[in-house]
Parts: C-alpha cells; structure tokens; sequence
C-alpha cells in the first residue's frame, strides 16, 4: 500500500514505526540525552525515538521543540523520520534545515491528515511525500 502526504522537508527514510498515543512536545517531552519519552503520564514514557518512523497524530507546538530535534539530529540519536497529524508543528522542519546547514544528517519530515499507522509496521518515505508499506 502507499499514501501521499505533505512534504514539510524533503528526505528518504526506511524503518519500523514508533507510534506515540498521545499528544507530546518534543520540548518536556522527548529527553535531549537519550531520545526517550520522559513526559510525565504518557502512554510510552522511557521508549527511545532513536531509528523510528515516528508517527505524531498529536503534535504540541513549542519553539523550543525545533532545539531538541536538532540536539537529537546533531547526536545521531534521531528518528529516520517523522510523521505529523493534523496539527502539524512547522516549527519542527526549522531544526532539519538547520542541521542540513551544519552539514549534519537531515530526516524527512511528513504531515498527514490522520495517519494510522501502528507501531511495528514498516514504512519507506520517498521524498515525494510518498509513504510505502514494505
């Protein structure tokens, strides 16, 4: 199967998905050291990001959520991509741009009107937006 959705930064990515059940931001959300949840109460606390498609439904928009991904990208302890739900944090490809800057690893970054995808399952992103189940 294959699914379209809208590129907010181009790139290629193939890996199992990681799907968070409840809505985070990346900033008190996802520790900087480690890449795991560490917010308070969520569903998926302690489960590490790292080499996931993470699938988003929920985003929570925080500009300080761009420095985290980006301390997550500079690590090398990232997701190979991300996927957001309706209320799709634009603040989140600023970090992307500025690794590609850097000259440092970028992952694509995809919104989607309700993506349903479950963890475990594998998915490719094709830099059209493109998402293929393989």
């Amino acid at each position: 199967m294959s699914w379209c959705g809208q590129v907010l930064y181009s790139g290629t990515a193939k890996g199992t998905v990681l799907r968070l059940e409840a809505p985070i931001s990346f900033w008190g959300g996802i520790s900087p050291d480690n890449a795991r949840v560490v917010l308070e109460n969520h569903p998926q606390r302690g489960v590490k990001i790292t080499d996931k498609i993470l699938i988003v439904p929920d985003p929570i928009g925080s500009s300080s959520s761009a420095a985290i991904l980006l301390e997550l990208l500079y690590a090398k302890i990232a997701p190979k991509g991300l996927i957001l739900g309706t209320n799709k944090d634009a603040i989140l490809p600023i970090s992307v741009l500025v690794a590609e800057q850097m000259g440092w690893n970028t992952i694509p970054i995809i919104a989607m009107e309700n993506p349903t995808f479950k963890s475990g399952e594998e998915l490719e992103i094709k830099p059209d937006g493109t998402i293929h189940s393989i």
